[in-house]
């Protein structure tokens, strides 16, 4: 048997939510319910009250009443159910999320979602789930459903997909109730790939794996970007491999890939050792050609697919790139080590490819290594191409170095 959170604003959803638990209890499970709604009467009886969940927000459910501003409720009643929801998961009282509303009901699921570790059952079926559901989603693994119809009432079509949602979580949930403890303990290192960097980040991981870590590789697309930047955060990583810093580009020109202005600052925060390089900062993405901003027409394109097309960065953008890396990298309170390619940064930019342009690779590289002339940052350049082993090896064994220090300093703490 296994226990589902389920949050909901009762006051506007409470049949619906009464019919959800229903179903979980028909499927032999217990729930857990939270109310997050703040205007009317709640219906049914929750685990959690409204009130509760103002008080862990430090507020009243009588004073958000009293104010009457729902951009101010939504926000008290998020941070109070990423609290409760955090702490029912942290004494192990719930093995599984789930949550369905409107706009406003999932963005209060979604901030107690992003509370929620990475692994544990998350479900989220909302009205908004047919657009862009980066704003629900985040950082985490959550799984969003399209409600079809709105939250409004139990009729033929929304049984079908809360019933389905309801079986979804309750399956997850018996299996995370039921899982055996991971015996891998081997520390974590996080990674940043693109296609156009995987040869590198392929062999740093082998090198890395031989050497007793379990390497994380995130997709440089923004939302790997984050993931990477939150688990850094959270301290569950014992060192960086961050060779693909191409985010920082689509950030600055203004491309669909960008992982916003805190990319490549947690590990630096939080003392983790890291190892930085300049990979495919040399571009710029896009989806579909025909999307590409107008401002751009004249600019050195490439259709990577049919649904991303890369812009190559100018020689004042790639300056710009290197000192904001060379800023970040220096504000770091721990190991950090910036590698420097001689010959490309990705595989476009390439002895004769297409990116080429020794001027701007120039300019990133100057700006970087100026940025960081005064820090601790140590900097190594290696006269290969970023994809070459050489280059691989030079990576990986200055982050184990790195690593087996931090390593001797907390056993000698202990």
């Amino acid at each position: 048997m296994a226990t589902v959170a389920m949050l909901g604003t009762l006051d506007t959803k409470g049949a619906e939510f009464q019919w959800m638990r229903s179903q979980l209890e028909g499927l032999g499970h217990r729930v857990h319910l939270i109310d997050a709604g703040v205007a009317g009467q709640p219906a049914g009886t929750p685990e959690t009250t409204r009130e509760e969940v103002a008080r862990r927000a430090g507020t009243s459910i009588r004073e958000l009443i009293e104010d009457d501003d729902r951009g101010k409720a939504l926000a008290a009643m998020s941070a109070g159910a990423a609290r409760v929801v955090a702490e029912l998961a942290r004494d192990g009282s719930i093995d599984g999320f789930l949550s369905a509303g409107g706009s406003g009901g999932s963005s209060i699921a979604a901030a107690a979602m992003a509370a929620l570790p990475v692994g544990f059952p998350k479900l989220l079926v909302s009205t908004m789930a047919s657009g862009d559901v980066s704003p629900y989603v985040g950082a985490s693994d959550v799984t969003i459903m399209y409600s079809v119809v709105d939250i409004a009432g139990i009729n033929r079509l929304s049984k079908a997909v809360l019933g389905n949602a309801v079986a979804a979580i309750a399956g997850m949930a018996e299996r995370y109730a039921a899982r055996e403890p991971e015996p891998d303990e081997r520390p974590l290192v996080a990674a940043s790939m693109f296609g156009v960097t995987t040869p590198v980040v392929e062999a740093c991981r082998a090198i890395l794996e031989d050497a007793g870590y379990e390497v994380l590789v995130f997709h440089a697309t923004g939302a790997g970007g984050r993931a990477l930047e939150g688990l850094a955060a959270g301290g569950f990583l014992a060192g960086v491999l961050d060779l693909t810093t191409t985010e920082l580009a689509d950030e600055l020109v203004g491309g669909v890939l960008t992982a916003g202005p805190d990319r490549l600052t947690a590990a630096g925060a939080h003392g983790i050792p890291q190892v930085v390089s300049l990979g495919a900062l040399d571009m710029v993405n896009f989806g579909a050609r025909d999307t590409v901003p107008p401002r751009f027409a004249s600019r050195l394109l490439y259709e990577h697919n049919a649904t991303v097309t890369l812009m190559r960065t100018t020689v004042e953008e790639s300056a710009q790139l290197g000192d904001i890396l060379g800023r970040k990298l220096a504000a770091a309170s721990g190991p950090t080590a910036l590698v420097v390619p001689g010959r490309g940064v990705s595989a476009l930019d390439t002895s004769g490819g297409l990116f080429e342009d020794a001027a701007a690779d120039e300019a990133l590289t100057t700006a970087a290594v100026a940025a960081v002339a005064d820090s601790p940052v140590e900097v190594l350049h290696v006269d290969a191409h970023i994809n070459d082993p050489e280059f691989a090896r030079a990576a990986a064994e200055t982050l184990l170095r790195y690593l087996t220090v931090s390593e001797e300093n907390k056993n000698a703490e202990n």
